[in-house]
């Protein structure tokens, strides 16, 4: 790894040459009184909260003609958006391998079928040159049938043999869907079946007959995120209002809402049923339906559940956690038997560790995948992934690596009980995706599908390297350069960065970036900021609530990092982020706006002073905090963005992204954001698209008109003169 550390002298020169507005007098619009009542009285956008009020969609309309006129009106808009289009909508993309039954599914969207179709093939016919598909379902035709905009959202098929599935349909692309059941031999939904109105939905297959489901029973059935507390039994046949209760929470619980998940071994018979109650973002009580009622499990309440394996259950700890005597560190990925979990008094913990795998302090597990007889983890080293094979024997568990190239993100795509094969995906940042399938139980893969080329990567290198944040924590981070970039500070660089809800920001082969800013002689940069997943459970949780400005001080460190190498400078730097990037990305801009020329802030939470009470913001206070208590209130107020910005401050002129549909970080985020803009004369750009949802997966041309219009912003504001 190429690592490069600021010397003192040329850390404090930055320091001091970028300080914050920090010590400013209060900005107008913070008032000194900071309960929810007085924060409400000094927003005068507040107004925009209303998604689909008349004067909120009036400045909707008149932002987004300006942005139009700006962005699409710009000569490079109509080839950056045809060449994005080709990219995503491409006939030669990898068509990711479900398995389901038998064989496989997979949906895909292009020039025919812009909604899309879901279809299906042999692993004989997938593995040949020429894959034969046949339709289940095409969601094209639905919609032009039913008069809705219908965007797909996955199915839930009942193991053993998967025949008859839970389609998830939204209208517009939102996260709120309806819930009808399909039969996959016939081609058709079941007369009479199971079918749940639009709404956020947990579910699943308890039998044929049966499904467990959490979600609006009625009025006072609901969190204040808008999330169901009440798990019911609901038989063929009856009603919602009907369904038997087996487990109910608390109207104030956090979190995404409780959530049944039931575990089934390789034949499909259920090994487990597990009710999740969140406590709030990351923790939770873990309950089991055993003989009719439900049992809390003795489980730590930060803990990641992968599934069950016959008695054990498998499962990473997120802090550390101990049970008869047996420890389990911090990271580490476990398996226990469930009796003992349950405090059965017949349950003996054996002589052998229940520790699977324990990373070190450079590692994380990333992801899991249950086979028949095998646990297998993608686990990251310093960011870079591979997959590790663990199997169980008299002496506990053993490891096997499994084929899998060096410096690579690594992701598990699909698994099942039924054998021992395993999809995964390895890309890089230059080098296309690859798609093999393991055979886990001898450790061999093969590779079934190369992703063509999309862009021209030989002009360009991948670096790694670190940087001492503001309390002397190495931050990595890597740059994707020309290789013959001068050290001159004049690169047109963006920086992208995420910092929360343990998600790692990993090396990926994106082809609209490649084609659209790599091949214009552009180069970006990935930050691995505390917040993230990238160094497991400790590097998320240094950056939770009061603790937040450890992902804004990584975030600028590495900036300078890049303006003290020479790689750019900030007249050439660029920043982007979406959901949770938007609170980096705002904050990066109130914080330090001289360090930067240009922003997307996408799909944004911004007002961190109100964000509870905008749907489904109070999901998040486990993350953030709660400004609606003091204490919380005071740290959330020091970098809230929405409330820092002020009229006498130069901001870049940044571009606010957002979507009316979008119902997991509302629109009144970047709404207000940009109001408070204009109203202090800040020069911006707004757009707000229709459709969508905070997925941005209604369709292929949408998202190819969405990728055009941020290189077109990037592009001007980082390269033209």
């Amino acid at each position: 790894m190429n690592r490069l550390i600021l010397s003192a002298a040329a850390s404090a020169l930055l320091l001091g040459a970028c300080a914050t507005t920090a010590a400013q007098e209060r900005p107008p619009h913070l008032p000194a009184d900071l309960s929810p009542g007085s924060v409400a009285a000094a927003d005068e956008f507040i107004w925009m909260e209303e998604v689909q009020g008349e004067r909120a969609l009036a400045f909707v309309e008149q932002s987004n003609a300006r942005a139009r006129h700006r962005l699409e009106g710009d000569p490079r808009f109509e080839p950056f958006r045809r060449d994005a289009y080709a990219i995503l909508s491409a006939q030669d993309r990898i068509p990711t391998p479900r398995f389901q039954g038998e064989g496989l599914a997979n949906f895909w969207q292009d020039d025919q079928h812009p909604k899309g179709i879901w279809r299906r093939t042999t692993l004989e016919s997938y593995r040949s040159g020429s894959t034969r598909w046949e339709t289940i379902l095409d969601i094209d035709a639905l919609a032009r049938a039913e008069g809705r905009d219908w965007v797909w959202k996955g199915a839930q098929c009942l193991a053993p043999d998967e025949r008859y599935c839970l389609v998830n349909l939204s209208n517009g692309g939102q996260d709120a869907v309806e819930v009808r059941e399909f039969d996959t031999q016939t081609g058709r939904f079941v007369e009479g079946g199971f079918r749940l109105p639009e709404g956020k939905h947990r579910v699943t297959w308890l039998d044929a007959d049966t499904l467990l489901v959490a979600t609006d029973f009625g009025q006072g059935t609901l969190t204040e995120s808008g999330y169901p507390y009440i798990v019911r039994a609901l038989s063929r046949g009856q009603s919602l209002d009907q369904a038997s209760e087996i487990y109910r929470g608390q109207q104030g619980d956090g979190g995404y809402g409780v959530s049944p998940s039931v575990y089934r071994g390789p034949g499909g018979a259920v090994e487990a049923v597990i009710i999740t109650r969140p406590l709030d973002t990351f923790r939770s009580e873990r309950w089991q339906y055993v003989d009719g009622r439900t049992v809390q499990l003795n489980l730590p309440e930060r803990v990641s559940i992968h599934g069950t394996m016959g008695d054990q259950l498998i499962f990473t700890a997120e802090q550390d956690w101990s049970l008869q005597g047996q420890s389990v560190p911090t990271g580490a990925l476990a398996a226990v038997n469930l009796a003992q979990l349950r405090g059965d008094p017949r349950a003996v913990a054996s002589g052998a560790s229940p520790v699977i795998f324990e990373p070190n302090a450079r590692q994380s597990v990333n992801g899991v995948a249950i086979t028949g007889r095998n646990v297998v983890a993608s686990v990251l080293d310093n960011v870079s992934g591979g997959l590790i094979r663990f199997s169980s024997g008299a002496d506990g568990w053993t490891a096997q690596p499994l084929p899998t190239p060096a410096n690579a993100a690594v992701s598990i795509t699909d698994s099942s009980r039924g054998h021992e094969n395993l999809f995964y995906y390895v890309q890089g940042f230059l080098t296309p995706s690859t798609l093999s399938l393991a055979d886990v139980a001898s450790a061999r893969s093969e590779t079934l599908r190369e992703s063509p080329v999309r862009f021209d990567a030989s002009t360009h290198v991948v670096e790694q390297h670190s940087v001492a944040s503001t309390d002397g924590t190495e931050i990595p981070y890597f740059l994707v350069r020309p290789r013959d970039q001068a050290a001159d500070g004049t690169a047109p660089t963006i920086l992208f960065g995420y910092g929360g809800f343990n998600i790692p920001m990993l090396p990926g082969y994106a082809g609209q970036l490649g084609k659209l800013w790599l091949e214009r002689g552009g180069s970006y940069v990935v930050a691995n900021i505390r917040g993230g997943g990238e160094f497991g459970p400790g590097w998320h949780q240094a950056a939770l609530r009061e603790n937040r400005q450890r992902s804004f001080d990584d975030f600028a460190a590495v900036a300078r990092d890049l303006i003290a190498r020479g790689v750019t400078s900030p007249r050439h730097l660029g920043i982007y982020g979406r959901s949770n990037g938007g609170v980096l990305t705002s904050v990066a801009i109130t914080q330090n706006p001289d360090l930067f020329n240009a922003a997307v802030i996408e799909s944004p939470l911004i007002d961190m002073m109100r964000y509870p009470d905008m749907p489904a913001g109070a999901s998040w206070i486990g993350e953030y905090g709660d400004p609606r208590i003091a204490e919380d209130a005071a740290f959330i107020a020091r970098y809230s963005a929405y409330q820092q910005l002020r009229p006498d401050v130069e901001y870049p002129v940044v571009y606010i992204t957002t979507n009316t549909l979008d119902d997991r970080v509302h629109p009144g985020h970047a709404r207000k954001f940009a109001a408070r803009l204009e109203a202090q004369g800040h020069d911006h750009l707004y757009f707000e698209d229709t459709s969508g949802g905070h997925s941005y997966d209604a369709d292929p041309a949408a998202n190819a008109r969405r990728w055009a219009r941020h290189y077109v912003y990037f592009a001007q504001q980082l390269m033209d003169d």
